[in-house]
């Protein structure tokens, strides 16, 4: 009598369901942006450039020949990166810049570096961002998440205007994500001092993000600069790192649930360099992109 080996059975099935599983992952992702779209001649700036999708998003800007200044909160991670990209890419015009998004003198001291280095800029990504920090506040005393994620790049956005205008077509595109559904803005409160409740924070600083995009879509139309959000979706970054529920055994259990909808950074970064080079995104004014 034939009699079936089981554990053999048994890890063939664990096997092929794993493989299974990451085939979904990839196509669940989506296809790649067109790899034969250059930058070349074009100057860039991403937020947020040393970790994540901000970094595969620098890294791709970089391959394809685009001028790339990395704007950065922790320079010495933002060098060891930039060292890679270089080395990769071959391509020796990608620069680390101090930016802390969370000091207001800090964002002001970044552009006017980039102003007295650069005469155009072609596309600002407004990636960086925080959920949940432990932080209470910002140095300039707004809730964090309102302050790194809108406020923070805001500022830097309108200093900017003068030479995306200057180099036009130009494009903003800003990172939002699909909790700006949940979002409401507390102007009684925007520091939510008395709720103290970070998800709605956060909701709260991504619906500013869209809120953001849309006007300053509408007061760019006659500028030839392109105002594009886009949500990159459920991507496997470090956002979470303050998350309470990431900081207890619950992650574990949590994780493996979510890990087959969740992109690799370098997935998530495609809708970015799809709104930031795509020749039909020119005349976007606030359009969102998921």
């Amino acid at each position: 009598m034939w009699v079936p080996n089981f554990p053999i059975t048994v890890v063939s099935a664990v096997v092929a369901s794993a493989g299974a599983v990451c085939i979904f992952k990839d196509m669940y992702g989506g296809p790649a942006f067109d790899h034969s779209v250059r930058a070349d001649g074009k100057t860039v700036i991403v937020t947020g450039a040393n970790t994540g999708i901000g970094k595969e998003v620098a890294w791709e800007f970089a391959k394809r020949g685009a001028k790339v200044f990395m704007a950065c909160r922790d320079l010495e991670k933002c060098e060891e990166v930039r060292r890679d990209i270089v080395l990769e890419t071959k391509n020796k015009f990608v620069y680390c810049r101090p930016c802390d998004l969370a000091s207001l003198a800090s964002v002001r001291d970044f552009v006017a570096m980039f102003k007295s280095e650069e005469p155009k800029l072609h596309v600002l990504v407004n990636n960086a961002g925080v959920m949940e920090p432990p932080e209470p506040l910002t140095r300039d005393g707004f809730e964090p998440q309102l302050g790194v994620n809108h406020l923070g790049h805001f500022l830097l956005t309108n200093l900017l205007l003068d030479t995306l205008k200057a180099s036009a077509p130009s494009r903003v595109v800003i990172v939002a994500a699909s909790a700006h559904y949940r979002g409401k803005i507390n102007k009684q409160d925007l520091n939510m001092t008395q709720t103290k409740d970070k998800t709605s924070a956060y909701a709260q600083s991504k619906l500013a993000n869209v809120l953001f995009a849309r006007e300053l879509g509408r007061r760019l139309l006659d500028s030839n600069v392109a105002v594009i959000a886009v949500d990159p979706g459920l991507t496997d970054t470090s956002l979470t790192r303050h998350m309470s529920m990431m900081k207890s055994v619950t992650r574990f259990l949590i994780y493996p649930i979510f890990w087959p909808f969740m992109k690799k950074p370098k997935t998530g970064a495609q809708v970015i360099l799809h709104a930031a080079l795509h020749d039909k995104m020119d005349t976007c004014a606030g359009d969102y992109y998921v």
